[in-house]
């Protein structure tokens, strides 16, 4: 299964040659017990065309990481356990968490209408704020035209000829949405579901509106600090990704098949509030796993976020605030969300009680199958 949680919306996954570093091992205190099915996953992975994959998972006998494939295609060098990475709309589950952590301190009200917040923003073409609520951004029930589908964005940002000539642009989030403002929405307010990242660009104005502060800086003091979440960051305008990291690649084009692309350095604030953030593996899974035991939030707002609706067409999964539960085929439901930029794909899921976590990376935007990694881990 996969849903559509990426910012650049599905990517064809065809099985594509590549060299392959051997699949390194770093066992925790579990001595890689119970993994072997995860790591054949991986190296998987890297069969299908993926240059290299990071993986961390965390359960009860401890932390076990992994890795296959390569960092750098130029160099050769190996993926790191301790790679940092762009998560993509993994950035949403912690835009939620404020957003609810808000919420629980009484300074807003999930059936606020956007226009409450942010009066006039989201208008035109048959969209109206004062018909939206914070409740319908985060859990994509809005019908917000999603700001990354439109064709002109595509071709600018991430084909290539666009890509090469625009990476460095700084773009605001009023410049996001007043794209998603030119097209019709997709659907009357909650009437059915659609994965628009504009929800989540909206949501992080709330959220400065709300506090004065930008998401970034409230997301840092809210989450990261308390967590001490050292390698995840919200980077604004800055095109590098810090050390250690990989080189991200991507095809950019519409299909899987031609040349590769270095594309690590560019500006996120094309993603901003929507997917710009940076974390690695183990980060990942101490967030989910603090996040779904509690941890973040009251019972009340985490039962709030954990509140699902149904994504059609997809019936093993539904979409709470900025968190999806699916149901993997062995019957275990894990929590959490995916993640796609340019040159970079991701996945962070735990068990329900948190005590069960797995986060991975592949640095390639083409190949492999995230799905079968997870899968062999839980099941």
């Amino acid at each position: 299964m996969r849903v559509r949680t990426t910012l650049v919306g599905a990517t064809a996954l065809l099985a594509t040659a590549a060299l392959a570093a051997p699949a390194v091992a770093a066992a925790g205190p579990a001595g890689g017990h119970g993994h072997t099915g995860t790591r054949e996953a991986v190296e998987a992975a890297v069969e299908a065309g993926v240059p290299g994959v990071t993986a961390t998972a965390v359960d009860g006998h401890g932390r076990w990481s992994t890795t296959a494939g390569t960092g750098d295609l130029r160099t050769g060098a190996p993926r790191s356990t301790a790679d940092r990475y762009r998560v993509g709309s993994i950035t949403k589950t912690f835009v939620a968490t404020v957003l609810l952590q808000l919420e629980a301190e009484g300074r807003l009200s999930l059936d606020d209408k956007v226009d409450t917040w942010l009066p006039g923003l989201v208008r035109g073409h048959g969209h109206d704020g004062r018909r939206i609520t914070v409740r319908q951004l985060l859990n994509h029930t809005s019908g917000i035209y999603n700001y990354t589908a439109d064709d002109d964005f595509g071709r600018t940002y991430f084909l290539k000829d666009g890509f090469f000539r625009h990476r460095y642009d700084t773009l605001t989030p009023r410049d996001l949405v007043a794209i998603a403002m030119r097209h019709a929405p997709d659907f009357a307010p909650g009437t059915s579901w659609n994965y628009s990242n504009t929800n989540y660009v909206v949501a992080g104005m709330v959220i400065e509106k709300v506090t004065g502060r930008p998401y970034a800086t409230e997301i840092r003091r809210r989450v990261l600090d308390p967590l001490r979440l050292r390698a995840t960051s919200v980077p604004g305008t800055r095109v590098t990704v810090p050390r250690p990291n990989s080189r991200a690649y991507s095809k950019l084009a519409e299909t899987a098949t031609g040349p590769t692309y270095d594309v690590t350095t560019l500006n996120p604030s094309l993603a901003s509030s929507a997917g710009e953030m940076i974390s690695n593996s183990a980060d990942l899974d101490r967030f989910y796993s603090a996040l779904l035991r509690g941890k973040l939030l009251p019972p009340r707002q985490l039962k709030e976020m954990k509140t699902t609706v149904k994504i059609e067409g997809v019936p093993n999964a539904g979409y709470g605030l900025g968190l999806m539960d699916r149901t993997l085929t062995c019957g275990v439901h894990v929590w959490g969300h995916d993640g796609g930029i340019h040159g970079s794909a991701s996945s962070a899921v735990t068990t329900a009680d948190g005590r069960h976590s797995l986060a991975l990376n592949f640095n390639g935007d083409w190949a492999g199958d995230m799905e079968a990694v997870i899968e062999k881990e839980f099941c």
